[in-house]
This record gives structure tokens, C-alpha cells and sequence, in this order.
């Protein structure tokens, strides 16, 4: 039997890839080694955060899974960062790990064109540099046109606690220990990662009259545009926050030979935005305390998952270090932390379409691209099984730029800038993070989502509804005025901004810092939803703002639009530094605009090329 699309890997990714190839009408199959892993949260039992929460938000906007499913498993739901700009505001979930790969089970179950299948993947069929297929541990033989590899951390994967070192994925699993072999083989440049977990602490063993509450909001919230939200306020389960202390850091200290990072054991590069525990207190030694979060698993069980405390001590000094803690003196263990090494590919080696440079066909998504974390892991799945279908289909594919979606921002700093450590999603990363808001999410991706099929054509109208309430609002803001009358300026007082001594658009009013749009409805009341007076507040008063952001963006909007033809021979471009024809000849960016974000590639090499496209007329 032949498929049109192969996904190797039941992840975060590989739900969301082989979700998307089947939406869009592809033959899929899904092999994965172990059904019961498939949507697993090995580590952290959290969906969200900052950057991250918002790529949730863009996957659902695109028509992915993620947002939705998470929405169904929720033990707890905040809002981060609303005391400052919406910029960097984001939701974070508690999620229950039991429910969520439950319910991303029963939307693979109940797809069409998806067929699930427990195996192995060994090795791939290739003819040419074209992928044909893939070849399982026993020997058999699966056609397809594409393959989707979405390995996660199973590639060689070693578990490490102190000098101890196991073959195993996260929970014990078979690793794919052939796999990375024959990708090295065909010509792809392999690295070695490793990250990391804490361990679990039995619930009714901890003193939590010790730590501090860390309730979910009370606002009902949801990460999908398409969803209301289905939980109780009053039954989320809390979190809770305690310190490390001194005795900890001592004791981390005295035996840090024997941790697997610094007694020499590990042979992969960790995260540098989630270090270990031992990390830690070593890079900051000057901090006299780091938090630490107990967060809920499941309801089904009593496992704390204690965040931030990650290391790779043996078994015995995690029973010492866990003790140290505030609250968890008397701490039963149920599960020991542990490092996981695993490898990956260079992403240097795939196109912005996330197809690889050295196989045709063949697209990679998630870990193996060198990135940390769900969210990551899904928007890239997300991609690859939309460009894997519109390859199918002879169609271009779907290039998302840094200005549009943190998800574009992801990929583009994988195959343009590489990664020699788990690449982990950050605000900082995005330059225009301004224009990359969690409220709005929608209004610039959905109709990306709805071109691609992934989207139906009943929220495609509800979301066209919304940009027309949006529009009409502002309208409605930017025609009605104030006057300078004394009860206008008594109720201006009591709002504690400046009276009036000329007329005023309510537009204009809420641009002043101090006033809300709850405020200028006493002026005008306005009936519209709670995500469309939203839009109205932000436009408002971030509008000099956003505008700025909206320019620069189209600068290098215009940079993006000047492309590279592949053909080029950069030996043939006289006058380029060294380092910047070495990094050129590596990354084969497609456009000025990639090459000018190419580390080693300065303006004086973008003149030179520029002028060299010229000359062969090819801008």
C-alpha cells in the first residue's frame, strides 16, 4: 500500500502534521512505537507561557489541534503579564496529562485519510535523493511521496542520572537507535542535545502550609478563537511557590562531580533558557535563591511536578537536595529527575518549508530540528503537514515571515541562524513582537488557515464578522465626539484625567493612558463582544506604536521580496568577506532578506550581493 504522506512520530508535532496532511484530503500514516506515548507530556505539565502561549494561539488560528485540545484537558488557566503591554502578555495552562493525549487520541481516531500504525522507523527509501517511503526495524517496506520525520527525543536516546546511563526514551520506551545513523549516511549533519526533568513528589508528602498559593485567574479564559471555555472557575487546582535554599546550593555543590553534566558523562549541549538545577547555582552563584513551582499532573493522580528543579544527580542526592526544600522535608519521590541525550539534525539543512535541503520530499518537524518544547515542536508540525500537502498538491508553500507569527520568527532562526543548543521560544526573539499579540493571533493567521483548507467555511465567517465589528467600532470611536460641557468635565475629573477645553474624539480620549475603554462606554456605550472591544482599546492606544512596528516591518518586507536564485555561485561574487561566502554557500538563503539575518553575513556583504543580482539581472 502506498501513502501520499508518512509521519514517523506521535508527538506534539507529529499529531499536528499528520492532522493536517489528512484535513487536507492525504493518505496518511502514522507509525509511532508505542500508541499509549502518543501526545505525551514527558516533562512539564504546562502548555503556554511567554511566546509560547502565543504560538498556541497561531495554531489555532492556522486550523491545528493544540489550542483546542488543551482547552479539554485544563487543570488551570492564567494570563501572564497583565500588568504590562500586550506585547508580552500570554496564557499558560496546567494541563491534565492524562486527559490531553486521551482526547488528541479520540481526534486521531475519529480522522479520515489516518491510519496508526506501531512500529519502528529503521531507515528511509530513497532513489536519487527522492524519498520513496520508509523501512521499519523488521525489515518491511512502506511506500509513500512524503515523509514527515517528527523523532522528538528518541533518536539514540539516552537517560542519564549521575554516572548511570540507560538506553531508553522518557519512560522506559525502546529509543530508535538505527535511525540517526542512516540520516548521517545520507548526508545530514548530526548534533547531540540533551535536556531534562525534575522529579515527582507524592501530593500528601508535601507541607504546602510552607509554600505560596498560586491560584488560576477567575476569568474564564481559552487558548482557542473557536472554543468557550467548558471548566469551573472555583475547581481549578492550585500551584504553589517555594525557594531553594543555601542547604540546597551546599549540597548541590559538594557533589557536583557526580551530577551526568559536570562529572563528564554528557556528551550533548543542554538548554541555555532551561538549565538544570545544578546549572543553576553554578552560573549564578551570586543568587542566594531560585523558585521553584509544584504543579499539579493530573486529577486522576497525585504526582507534584517540581518546576525548575531539573537535574541529572543520582538518585541518592535528589533525595538530599529535594529534603533541603522548604515544605518537602519529608518529600516521597515518586520518580527521579534524569537528563535525556538524543540527536538531532543541523537545521541550516532545511528549506523555510521545512522540506530538508539533502532528501527531497522528506520534511522534519519538532526535536529533531534542534528546538525544546511542545508548542514549538506543534507549530512546526503544523507547517511541515501543510507544505508537505500544497507540495502534493504542486502548490507553493506556506512561508509565514517574522512579522506575521511567532511561529515564522521559529523557523526562520532555525534554517537561517542553526542551533547548537535546544532552541527554546522567546519575546526577545521576535523583533515585531508588538504586532505579534496573543489577542490577535486571528486577525493574522486565520485567513492563511482558511486559504489551506484548514479552516471551515462557518468560523471563516464568524472571524470575517469580527474584522467588521473591529473596523466599525473604531469608525464609531473616531466619528463620536466629546464637548467641553460641565458635566463632561466633572465626569472626566472623576476619572482623574484633564477636563476638556475643546471638542474631543472618544478615539482620541482613549488614547490618554489613564482611560479605559470601560470609561469612554459612559460617554457612548458600545455593543460588542469582549475580543472586539479588546481590538478597539489596544488599536487605540498603541496606535503610533504598531504603526512604527507595521513600517519597520515593511522595510524588510522589501528585503524579503528581493530573491536569491538558487542556482548562485557565490565562489563567483567578488569581494565578499570569507566568513560571509562560507556562511552563504551553507544556508543557500532565498531571499536578501534571509541572507541580511545570516550570522557572519554584514551590510557591506548585502551591498555586494545586491549589486552582484544586478549585474546578472536578476532584480
Amino acid at each position: 500500500m502506498k501513502y501520499d504522506v508518512i509521519v514517523v512520530g506521535g508527538g506534539h508535532a507529529g499529531c499536528e502534521a499528520c492532522l493536517a496532511t489528512t484535513r487536507l484530503g492525504k493518505k496518511t500514516l502514522l507509525i509511532t512505537g508505542n500508541k499509549k506515548n502518543i501526545a505525551d507530556m514527558p516533562c512539564n505539565p504546562s502548555i503556554g507561557g511567554p511566546a509560547k502561549g502565543i504560538i498556541v494561539r497561531e495554531i489555532d488560528a492556522l486550523g491545528g489541534e493544540m489550542a483546542k485540545n488543551t482547552d479539554k484537558s485544563l487543570l488551570q488557566l492564567k494570563m501572564l503579564n497583565t500588568k504590562k503591554g500586550p506585547a508580552v502578555r500570554a496564557l499558560r495552562a496546567q494541563v491534565d496529562k492524562i486527559i490531553y493525549p486521551k482526547e488528541m487520541m479520540k481526534t486521531l481516531m475519529s480522522q479520515e485519510n489516518l491510519t496508526i500504525q506501531e512500529a519502528i522507523v529503521e531507515d528511509l527509501m530513497v532513489d536519487e535523493n527522492v524519498v520513496k517511503g520508509v523501512v521499519l526495524e523488521n525489515g518491511e517496506k512502506i511506500n509513500s511521496t512524503i515523509v514527515i520525520l517528527t523523532t522528538g527525543t528518541y533518536l539514540k536516546a539516552v537517560i542519564l542520572r549521575g554516572s548511570t546511563k540507560e538506553e531508553s526514551g522518557p519512560h522506559g520506551e525502546k529509543p530508535s537507535r538505527f535511525l540517526s545513523n542512516q540520516l548521517k549516511k545520507y548526508g545530514f549533519r548530526i548534533q547531540r542535545l540533551k535536556t531534562g526533568t525534575p522529579p515527582r513528589i507524592a501530593k500528601d508528602s508535601i507541607d504546602f502550609s510552607q509554600a505560596s498559593l498560586e491560584p488560576g485567574d477567575n476569568i474564564l479564559r481559552t487558548f482557542s478563537f473557536d472554543r468557550t471555555p467548558t471548566y469551573k472557575l472555583e475547581e481549578q487546582l492550585p500551584c504553589y511557590l517555594i525557594y531553594t535554599r543555601e542547604k540546597t546550593h551546599q549540597i548541590i555543590r559538594d557533589n557536583l562531580t557526580k551530577s551526568s553534566m559536570y562529572g563528564g558523562y554528557v556528551e550533548g549541549i543542554g538548554p541555555r533558557y532551561c538549565p538544570s538545577i545544578e546549572d543553576k547555582v553554578v552560573r549564578f552563584a551570586e543568587k542566594e535563591r531560585h523558585q521553584l513551582f509544584l504543579e499539579p499532573e493530573s486529577k486522576y493522580y497525585d504526582d507534584i511536578y517540581v518546576q525548575g528543579f531539573s537535574t541529572s544527580m543520582p538518585q541518592e542526592v535528589q533525595e538530599e537536595m529535594v529534603h533541603s526544600l522548604p515544605g518537602l522535608e519529608h518529600a516521597q519521590i515518586l520518580k527521579y529527575a534524569y537528563a535525556i541525550e538524543y540527536d538531532a539534525i543541523d537545521p541550516l539543512q532545511l528549506k523555510q518549508s521545512l522540506e530538508t535541503k539533502v532528501i527531497e520530499n522528506l520534511f522534519t518537524a519538532g526535536q529533531i530540528n534542534g528546538t525544546s518544547g511542545y508548542e514549538e515542536a506543534a507549530g512546526q508540525g503544523l507547517i511541515a503537514g501543510i507544505n508537505a500537502s500544497l507540495k502534493l498538491e504542486k502548490k507553493e508553500p506556506l512561508i509565514l515571515k517574522r512579522d506575521e507569527a511567532y511561529i515564522g520568527v521559529l523557523i526562520d532562526d532555525l534554517v537561517t541562524k542553526g542551533t547548537k543548543e535546544p532552541y527554546r521560544m522567546l519575546t526577545s526573539r521576535a523583533e515585531y513582537r508588538l504586532l505579534l499579540r496573543h489577542d490577535n493571533a486571528d486577525l493574522r493567521l486565520r485567513e492563511y488557515g482558511y486559504q489551506v483548507g484548514l479552516i471551515q467555511e462557518d468560523i471563516y465567517q464568524k472571524f470575517l464578522t469580527k474584522k467588521e465589528q473591529i473596523k466599525k467600532g473604531i469608525q464609531e470611536l473616531q466619528e463620536n465626539k466629546i464637548t467641553p460641557t460641565t458635566t463632561t468635565n466633572e465626569m472626566l475629573k472623576a476619572m482623574n484625567t484633564s477636563p476638556l477645553t475643546d471638542g474631543l474624539t472618544l478615539y482620541d480620549l482613549l488614547k490618554r493612558p489613564e482611560i479605559t475603554l470601560e470609561q469612554v462606554q459612559q460617554f457612548h456605550p458600545m455593543s460588542y463582544s469582549e475580543e472586539v472591544l479588546e481590538q478597539l482599546e489596544i488599536t487605540a492606544k498603541y496606535e503610533g506604536y504598531i504603526k512604527k512596528a507595521e513600517k519597520e516591518a515593511e522595510k524588510m518586507t522589501h528585503l524579503e521580496n528581493i530573491p536569491i536564485f538558487d542556482e548562485i555561485d557565490y565562489d563567483k561574487v567578488t569581494n565578499l568577506a570569507q566568513e560571509a561566502r562560507q556562511k552563504l554557500k551553507e544556508v543557500r538563503p532565498t531571499s536578501i532578506g534571509q541572507a541580511s539575518r545570516i550570522s557572519g553575513v554584514n551590510p557591506s556583504d548585502i551591498s555586494i550581493l545586491m549589486i552582484y543580482l544586478k549585474k546578472e539581472k536578476r532584480i
